[in-house]
């Protein structure tokens, strides 16, 4: 029961912190959705780091990472959220946006989440 809640806390964190920079960054006008790409950069960045730090210091336990990685980043990421912004690109026809948010997010995903640990090097 633990570990339900760990990731409910983290998972609630996440999805407002979430929601708050597609509120602020998400482009109306142009409907390019800045926020949630930038949401899920940072989250696999962090997921990286902390996965990173977890297997090289040995320093975090099973309910530190069900919290960071599990809870948190699996609430501050969101693929729903991804999907449904490139079904919009389609449905209006805007295949460029779509091309490039889709390539996009893939690549600097991943490698944003081997930069996080890589970085885990340095600490």
């Amino acid at each position: 029961m633990k570990q339900l809640i760990l990731v409910f806390v983290g998972g609630g964190f996440g999805s407002v912190l979430r929601y708050l920079i597609g509120k602020f960054l998400n482009d109306a006008e142009t409907g390019i959705p800045y926020g949630t790409f930038i949401a899920n950069i940072l989250g696999s960045l962090l997921i990286g780091f902390i996965l990173g730090y977890a297997v090289k210091n040995e320093a975090l336990s099973q309910n530190h990472t069900l919290l960071l990685a599990t809870g948190f980043c699996g609430g501050f990421t969101t693929f729903s959220t991804f999907a449904y912004e490139n079904h919009v690109f389609l449905k209006s026809g805007d295949f460029t946006s779509f091309a490039f948010y889709t390539i996009a997010s893939f690549v600097v995903g991943f490698l944003a989440v081997f930069a996080g640990m890589y970085l885990v090097k340095f600490i």
